[in-house]
């Protein structure tokens, strides 16, 4: 199954909804006008993402029964099309750093980032609980990370073994440091499709250098964008993620990262207490 995607690389205004929200609309609708059947923004597309202190992150964050989400899935709606967009949420008393899947029906699904750093909004979010999703879609299995998620590699094992044959990151990449080399290889030892789309501009003295990135199952980089606002597209063969067993002479060179596991050993992975003292806003 072939599917095109593009990701939307963009400089969202720290604060200003209404503003992203139309940047939202005019990306997605260049995206699905060139053939894209799911689209991809970045991490706090919608908020902005360099806050200084929990109020002024709170007063941009938006409800997931808002009004800026229900712009969102009007232009899905519209459109035909899907889409996967990040904001700064409130829920209840808290904050949280969010993923929202919508479609054609409105939104189906949404993430919560996992892992939080010292740095903008995530010095202020309380991280997620629950384990990274995967979403069964008509454009194909979708697991869902954001930015710092994608540097531990246990989340995109997690996503290919609950049967993700596409991980999305969106991200807010503040440098470029082996982030496409990080996407390849996640790519590559989990036989699965990965797309990274980044932001661009400057917030709060914070410059964003773009750098989105694409690599197929194979692990080959299939599109990359460079510092600058864009769209990339690209086709997925989201059915190939679902062959695990790779055959490069039969008989004598075969091999398959799911079932050669050996999770029998991998205990420390889990059971271990964790070392040091977190830096995001778990240490508040």
């Amino acid at each position: 199954m072939i599917v095109p995607v593009c990701g939307v690389q963009m400089a969202p205004r720290r604060g200003d909804l209404e503003a992203n929200v139309r940047m939202f609309e005019a990306g997605f609708a260049a995206a699905v006008a060139e053939g894209a059947r799911l689209v991809v923004f970045p991490e706090a597309s919608l908020t902005g993402y360099v806050y200084h202190d929990k109020e002024s992150a709170r007063s941009a964050a938006i409800r997931a029964d808002g009004r800026e989400l229900a712009s969102v899935a009007e232009a899905c709606r519209k459109a035909g099309a899907w889409t996967v967009v990040g904001a700064i949420e409130r829920d209840g008393d808290l904050l949280r750093n969010s993923l929202f899947l919508v479609g054609p029906d409105g939104p189906v699904g949404r993430y919560r980032k996992l892992h939080t750093l010292c740095l903008g909004v995530d010095r202020f979010t309380t991280p997620g609980t629950e384990p990274p999703p995967v979403f069964e879609t008509p454009v194909g299995r979708l697991g869902l990370n954001i930015c710092y998620d994608g540097t531990f590699p246990e989340t995109a094992r997690a996503l290919k073994l609950a049967g993700a044959q596409l991980i999305l990151l969106p991200t807010n990449w503040p440098n470029l440091r082996l982030k496409r080399e990080q996407v390849q290889i996640r790519a590559y030892e989990n036989h699965v499709n990965y797309l990274a789309v980044s932001r661009v501009g400057v917030e709060e003295g914070v410059v964003f250098h773009g750098g989105s990135v694409a690599a197929d199952f194979r692990g080959e980089i299939v599109a990359t964008l460079g510092d600058g606002p864009g769209l990339m597209h690209i086709e997925f063969d989201l059915a190939a993620a679902d062959a695990n067993r790779v055959v490069e002479k039969d008989g004598e060179y075969e091999y398959d990262y799911v079932a050669d596991r050996r999770p029998e050993v991998y205990g420390r992975l889990t059971v271990t207490p964790p070392a040091g003292v977190p830096s995001g806003s778990r240490r508040a």
